[in-house]
Order: C-alpha cells, then sequence, then structure tokens
C-alpha cells in the first residue's frame, strides 16, 4: 500500500475476496459474500493473543508460488486454534462484536456457515452429493444439522468476522493514504457454492440440483474450444418478478467492501452464452437474450449512481455498447489486443482511446507483457504473433528499451482516464508470473510477490511516469470512474 502511495498511484485494483473452490480460482466461490478465511492475516491474530509467534511462522513455504495443498491446512488449523481461544479468553466486549457481526450479517451468514459446514461434514463433497434431505434443505433436515454442527457453524462465522474486521482495517487505511479499491465482481456463481444451496429457484437446474446449462463463451483468443466455465445460468425471469433483490444485495454488499466496481463479462447481462450443460466444450452453445436495462435500472433504483468499470471484452455487439453507453459504465481496452488489427480501427490502440475508458497493459487472464512480447504460451500462429510484435515494435518506437516500461508509458501517456498496471508488469516478469490461464482449470491463481522485488528503482521510474503523464493528483470516486 505505501508502494502506491509512494509512487503517486490511487487505485488498488484487486480480484475477487471469496472463499475459492474448484480449482482454487477466485471466479469460483463457495459464497458471493463470504471472505476468504485463507486472506486472514495471522501476525495480526498474533498481536491479539490468539496465536503464538511460532504457530504463525511453521512451515517455510516457497517465496514465488502459492501451494495451496500446503497452505489451506497450515492457514485453516491456526484459524481452528484462534477460534478456540477466543471461545476460552474473549472480553465481554469481543463477544460482543461477534454475535453483532452475526446478527447483521445473518442473511447470507447463516446459510454460508451451515453450507460450510455440512460441505465438511460430508469429505468436502459437491452438496449435490450429500444426504438427499440436507441437499434439498429440507427443514427438519436444516435444523438437525445446525444442532449436530452447532460449534463448526460457530467457527465457521467466526472466521468471516475475522475477515471482514481486518478487511475493513486495511479499507480504512487505503482511504487514509487518498487509495481507492477496484474491486472485480464475477457475473456468476460456483454450483459448489451456498448461493446455488440456497437459491435453487433462481438457476436453471434439474430436479437434482444439478445445472441444465452451464455459462460459458464461444472460440475467443484464447481456447479455439471456447470457454466453458460451468457456472449454471440465471433464471433471469425469476430474478426480474422478485425485482433482483439477489443482485441489489450482492451489488450493495460490494460495495461496503471496495470503492469501484470492475463488472466482470459485462455482455452477459445483453446476451449470454448458454451451454448444455452435457457439453464437452463451450462450441455447441447459443446466444440467449439478457436482462439488459432493466437490470441496471433496478440497481440504480435501489443503490443510486453505480461506480462501475464495464468488462467489455470479447465478442462485443452493438447492443452491448449501447447498454454499456445507456448508463454511462467506462468500457476496457488492453493494449496486450492492441496489435492485432488496422491500427485506424483498433480501439485498443492509444491513439484510439476515449478519456471514458480504463487502459489496462493486460488483465488477469493474460500473459505478462514480457511473456507475451517472448511468444511464450502464445494461442496465435506464429506468424500472426510476429505481426503483432513487429506493429508493437514500430507503433511503441521500440529499440533497445525494456519492452515492459514501453507498455506501461503508453497506457499512462493514453488520455483514457484511468490506466491500470498489473503488478507483474511493473515487475517486468515473465509468464511464470502469469496468473491465470483461462480453458485450463487448474494450476492457476498461485504467483505471490515479495517485497524486496518492489526496489527503488521500480518506485521511482513508475512514479516519474505517472508524473510525467498528469496522473499523479489526488483523485476522488465520482460516477462510473473516479474524478481528479
Amino acid at each position: 500500500m505505501d508502494f502506491l502511495v509512494e509512487t503517486g498511484q490511487r487505485i488498488w485494483a484487486i480480484l475477487p475476496l471469496g472463499p475459492t473452490g474448484y480449482g482454487d480460482s477466485p471466479y469460483q466461490c463457495f459464497s458471493a459474500f463470504a471472505g476468504n478465511p485463507l486472506l486472514v492475516s495471522l501476525e495480526m491474530l498474533v498481536e491479539e493473543g490468539l496465536l503464538s509467534p511460532e504457530e504463525a511462522e511453521g512451515v517455510d513455504f516457497p517465496e514465488g508460488t502459492v501451494e495451496y495443498e500446503r497452505v489451506i491446512p497450515f492457514k485453516l488449523t491456526r484459524l481452528r486454534h484462534a477460534f478456540e481461544r477466543f471461545l476460552t479468553r474473549a472480553s465481554a466486549e469481543e463477544q460482543e462484536a461477534f454475535e453483532m457481526f452475526c446478527r447483521e450479517n445473518a442473511w447470507w451468514l447463516e446459510d454460508y456457515a451451515l453450507f460450510m459446514a455440512v460441505k465438511a461434514a460430508h469429505g468436502g463433497a459437491v452438496w449435490t452429493r450429500w444426504d438427499p434431505p440436507i441437499a434439498r434443505r429440507d427443514p427438519q433436515a436444516l435444523d438437525q444439522w445446525r444442532r449436530r454442527l452447532a460449534c463448526e457453524i460457530t467457527m465457521r462465522k467466526y472466521w468471516e468476522f475475522l475477515f471482514f474486521r481486518q478487511w475493513a482495517a486495511l479499507r480504512a487505511y487505503c482511504r487514509r493514504r487518498g487509495i481507492w479499491i477496484m474491486g472485480d465482481l464475477p457475473i456468476y456463481v460456483a454450483h459448489d457454492s451456498a448461493d446455488v444451496w440456497a437459491h435453487r429457484d433462481l438457476f436453471h437446474l434439474d430436479e437434482n440440483g444439478n445445472p441444465t446449462v452451464v455459462a460459458g463463451v464461444p472460440p475467443d483468443y484464447f481456447s479455439e474450444t471456447g470457454q466453458l466455465w460451468g457456472n449454471p445460468i440465471y433464471r433471469w425471469d425469476v430474478m426480474a418478478r422478485a425485482g433482483y433483490a439477489w443482485w441489489i444485495d450482492r451489488v450493495r454488499w460490494t460495495l461496503q467492501l471496495v470503492d469501484i466496481i470492475r463488472l466482470d463479462h459485462f455482455r452477459g447481462f445483453q446476451a449470454y452464452w448458454e451451454v448444455p450443460a452435457t457439453e464437452p466444450t463451450a462450441i455447441r452453445g447459443r446466444w440467449v437474450q439478457g436482462p439488459g436495462e432493466a437490470f441496471f435500472e433496478a440497481l440504480e433504483q435501489a443503490l443510486g449512481e453505480l461506480p462501475i468499470v464495464a468488462e467489455n471484452l470479447g465478442v462485443i455487439t452493438p447492443e452491448v455498447e449501447a447498454l454499456r453507453t445507456r448508463f454511462g459504465f467506462p468500457g476496457m481496452a488492453v493494449l496486450q489486443f492492441a496489435f492485432g488489427g488496422d491500427p485506424r480501427t483498433s480501439s485498443f490502440l492509444p491513439h484510439n482511446h476515449e478519456r471514458d475508458l480504463v487502459v489496462y497493459t493486460g488483465t488477469h487472464d493474460n500473459n505478462t507483457i514480457l511473456g507475451w512480447w517472448n511468444g511464450e504460451e502464445s494461442t496465435l500462429a506464429p506468424e500472426q504473433a510476429q505481426r503483432e510484435r513487429e506493429l508493437a515494435r514500430k507503433y511503441l518506437d521500440l529499440d533497445d528499451r525494456p519492452v515492459h516500461w514501453a507498455f506501461i508509458r503508453a497506457a499512462l501517456g493514453s488520455v483514457a482516464d484511468l490506466a491500470i498496471i498489473p503488478l507483474q508488469d511493473v515487475l517486468g516478469l515473465g509468464s511464470e508470473a502469469r496468473m491465470n490461464r483461462p480453458a485450463r482449470p487448474t494450476g492457476n491463481w498461485r504467483w505471490r510477490f515479495r517485497r524486496e522485488m518492489l526496489t527503488p528503482e521500480i518506485r521511482e521510474r513508475l512514479r516519474e511516469l505517472t508524473w510525467l503523464y498528469g496522473r499523479f493528483p489526488d483523485c476522488s470516486p465520482a460516477k462510473g470512474l473516479v474524478q481528479c
């Protein structure tokens, strides 16, 4: 955080914060409302006397990657110790704070804590494979499992209490330092989640709770067979009859955690790619009309002006752009996609940018700039990749300058109101630091940085470029993005 302040940055863009499920993906979470207990700081629990210093250290994890298979049992064991000590040592004031958190958040916390406790009791199985009565949420089964797992349920609530207390402190620190948080809001939720289990009527499911159709995108830049995400599709007609209440709750809750929302897969609100659940790839899908204007009108009526950035990447039609401009949501331009077309018409090239835009060197789905430049893990034909790199060389006037700094300079020099630079590009790392490889189900989301990577040289260079292109002033949130 201090690095952002020192280099003149004003926006911290983050991935979703939920408890990750399949593939450790933040886009496949066990809840759209809960926080990920793996993000709870053990060091802060040591300061509170809930853990010993030795417990917080314990294991020598590798520096550059997250080994989830080791991290998960290590972290959850420590959090279990913290809960046990809370039960025996907490003051009356601390107990009241926890109980208040549970009361205020019961509308999502009760279902989530029960879901996670029952899931653990079934060996982590998907909820459709649980004992049928609890999978169906029979009232008698719900009561029996609540009594049977009372302590486990309370522990899961306590972990959420820890997460949101620590996140509130971090967000307050960001505010004091003038940093605004942009958070990702995925359009879909995971099938194996408390949201689907507790609200089956909102999704296209069969009588056993399995999806009948699932989400994805048709063949694209990342995969010739498309991307089969596997998330269940919303029953938008049912949501509309309820005034989109579930979504209103979700957006309102997200805005308590972040200042700006990057609305993932915006085009899906206009029309979405629906694939039969029996299909092995996303090729044999179809476009289906989304909720459109009525959805965003309901959100604005309930919540006021929405600080939303529309992730309008992929197959974008005039109808999608009309929906975005109708509500004044800034779109996105990704420089890594800028060199595959005609320089006169490519909307991703800086000379064609508009102010009402967020420019990225790349996103979490892209390779790093250095990895892309070196042709690592390219999905393009070799001749096409070479043509793009040659156009980039000419456009950016590259000689021997580091390519990642040339991209950063181009992003900061754009007229776009906001520029976002992934940390991997600031550090000049290759594909070993890539965050996600779309269409690959496992092995993603593992890169982590070390503080010593943020060298004085990097700090000074980023600060200088930020100042040079007039992006250094203090900013405050406004409709859509920020105004400076």
